[in-house]
């Protein structure tokens, strides 16, 4: 392992993989390939942008023309992939781009790798393709129900893997994230989306009645999870990469507001969005058995979550123009205007 193409590198957690594996692992050489869709930014790659180890290439895992070209001009043994459509919102307004980016273009970057002889592949993949999970914890070994467009192309993406495994032998490695936040988070999820929103003193319209449960994961817990499994995972094998702080969505927006300052006002109860999965919960006792543990709690994970985003209006204010304001008046106008 030594050249490694990182994939939506320039995305939330694909930035933050980056940053600590240069920084981490100075022998490696890491090499960023990102569409730069309107998620993927290169400010979230600042911190790396004159490290010797680090180097940045534009292109789409879907282009088979693009994938090609890095595979080969930095000699490419490893491949972890982030690239992926990952908002469920969207999903449901537009599948489209879901099922190019983490159906096609796994197959296509899978297909390469195996043509160009990458020595390994981990791909990244959620909690979202168990499904909705009423009670317990789901294992690695579960079936897949995923609910959303967006969690069916990610089970469809992980299916493709899994296919190169058995069927040309390839060496790859599948990680599945619960509830990821932390700093770089692109401000249409739950968490930073209601800290910059909170802090112009908006409204917060919040789905249903808030009592959606998720496990929170902080992004650093994750990368060093993915970087476990890349190194230690069993080829052929996934991995759940649990935050296991299991919290209603209503409850986390109101320690956000209390950490701002804010008003419980904010808040507003609008119309649920379309087949919202009410609980994820993962056990993740096979990634530990490999010697993974979680370095932060949910509650220092969230004060230097909500610090980053009030000290980092830099990063957010720029975000939060022209498409993301289309975006927001489709998703939330006539929910927020239906909840008055």
């Amino acid at each position: 392992m030594k050249n490694i193409l990182v994939t939506g590198g320039a995305g939330f957690i694909g930035s933050a993989f980056a940053r600590y594996m240069t920084e981490s692992y100075p022998d490696y050489n890491i090499i960023v390939l990102d569409k730069l869709t309107y998620a993927g930014n290169v400010d979230n790659l600042l911190p790396i942008s004159d490290e010797p180890n680090y180097r940045f290439e534009r292109g789409d895992i879907a282009d088979r023309s693009a994938v090609v070209k890095a595979l080969q001009a930095h000699d490419i043994d490893t491949v972890v992939n982030f690239a992926a459509e990952s908002h469920v919102d969207r999903s449901i307004l537009d599948a489209d781009a879901f099922i190019h980016t983490d159906v096609v273009g796994v197959y296509i970057i899978l297909d390469e790798a195996k043509k160009h002889g990458v020595g390994r592949f981990l791909h990244v993949s959620t909690d979202e393709v168990y499904g909705d999970v009423e009670e317990g914890f789901s294992v690695e070994t579960d079936s897949f129900a995923p609910n959303s467009p967006y969690a069916a192309s990610k089970a469809g993406g992980e299916l493709m893997v899994r296919s190169y495994h058995v069927t040309h032998g390839m060496n790859t490695v599948i990680t599945r994230g619960s509830n990821t936040f932390g700093e770089y988070q692109y401000p249409e999820k739950l968490l930073p989306f209601f800290i910059t929103e909170a802090l112009d003193d908006h409204l917060l319209p919040l789905y249903g009645d808030g009592m959606q449960v998720r496990d929170w994961l902080y992004v650093q817990d994750h990368v060093t999870g993915i970087d476990v499994a890349l190194h230690k995972g069993v080829s052929g094998e996934a991995y759940n990469i649990a935050g296991e702080d299991s919290r209603y969505n209503i409850d986390v927006a109101k320690r956000m507001l209390d950490l701002l300052g804010k008003p419980e006002s904010l808040l507003k109860h609008v119309p649920d969005r379309e087949g919202h999965d009410r609980r994820y919960a993962m056990n993740c006792d096979k990634l530990r058995a490999l010697g993974w543990e979680r370095a932060y709690s949910f509650d220092s994970a969230i004060k230097l979550t909500v610090d980053w985003y009030r000290n980092s209006e830099w990063w957010w204010r720029k975000i939060k123009t022209g498409e993301y304001l289309e975006y927001y008046k489709r998703q939330y106008a006539a929910r927020l205007a239906a909840a008055e």
